[in-house]
């Protein structure tokens, strides 16, 4: 049976580790740590006091979907939120994009917003090359210039994830970028909990409580100006090919960096991100 931590029990901020599902521990923050947001998608539907979804205008990176706000691809059932990419030609609204699959994009830009603390969520991904699903934090300002920190990005090699940091002077393809390869035994369709923790000086990267990359404000400033000292929000997002998996896998067709191998999976609706719970921390004190 599931164990859900409630805000009540977080604020005791216990450490050390508690079984959560049959299939991985998640880890408890450390000890004088605050509970500041929580979603642990008990419902039947989107938390819309916490989440707003993304519509159709939104296009970047050369991404083959369309955002849409629908119970097909944003959906909360059996203590999860779900997003699932669908294949639905004709429903793009964009004429310059034309996009043949649908998907789901929230953010609690508005909603819940944050200086400093440890984000994660307890996610499971699917084994299809060239899906591009991610769980990220972002500034409100003008993209890089108030900073955006990418806690997980998958692009459908299940052997890794990647974490990178974008902002004014080393965006795009920036210098801060890592990837964890899992253990024998261990792949993204298990159960993991991914986090950043984020400090005026540094944000610390861990999967399953074993930190992975660490980048410092010496670093940063190498290369540019350090601008995660103002309010970030959450997003979680299910993209389709685009500039990051097509660069990696080199696909060009049946669409930019997608085969037809996971076409055909959408098709089937067998492909899903699936989030257990998303949670974030206060700053150790």
């Amino acid at each position: 049976m599931k164990m859900k931590l409630s805000v009540a029990f977080a604020a005791i901020a216990l450490a050390g580790c508690t079984t959560i599902g049959p299939d991985r521990p998640a880890t408890q923050p450390d000890a004088g740590r605050a509970l500041l947001f929580s979603d642990e998608f008990d419902g039947t539907a989107l938390d819309r006091a916490k989440w707003t979804p993304i519509g159709a205008d939104f296009w970047v990176n050369d991404e083959q979907q369309a955002y849409l706000d629908r119970p097909d691809v944003i959906e909360v059932r059996d203590g999860k939120l779900v997003l699932t990419p669908r294949f639905a030609p004709g429903l793009d609204t964009n004429a310059k994009r034309k996009a043949d699959f649908i998907a789901g994009r929230i953010v609690t830009q508005g909603k819940f917003e944050f200086t400093y603390g440890k984000a994660e969520a307890r996610i499971r991904m699917p084994d299809a090359v060239g899906v591009w699903p991610a769980f990220w934090l972002l500034g409100g300002g003008q993209w890089p210039n108030t900073g955006e920190i990418d806690i997980m990005e998958y692009i459908g090699d299940k052997s890794w994830t990647g974490t990178a940091m974008h902002g004014p002077g080393y965006s795009g393809e920036t210098p801060f970028v890592d990837r964890f390869y899992f253990p024998e035994g261990e792949d993204v369709t298990g159960w993991h909990t991914y986090a950043a923790d984020w400090t005026p000086d540094h944000v610390e990267f861990s999967i399953d409580g074993r930190p992975t990359y660490r980048v410092t404000r010496a670093m940063v400033e190498h290369y540019g100006k350090w601008v995660y000292d103002t309010p970030e929000h959450i997003i979680l997002n299910f993209a389709m090919g685009g500039a990051y998996p097509g660069k990696v896998n080199g696909i060009t067709q049946p669409y930019y960096g997608i085969p037809q191998s996971t076409v055909d999976r959408v098709k089937r609706g067998e492909l899903a991100m699936e989030v257990d719970w998303v949670r974030v921390w206060g700053p150790q004190r």
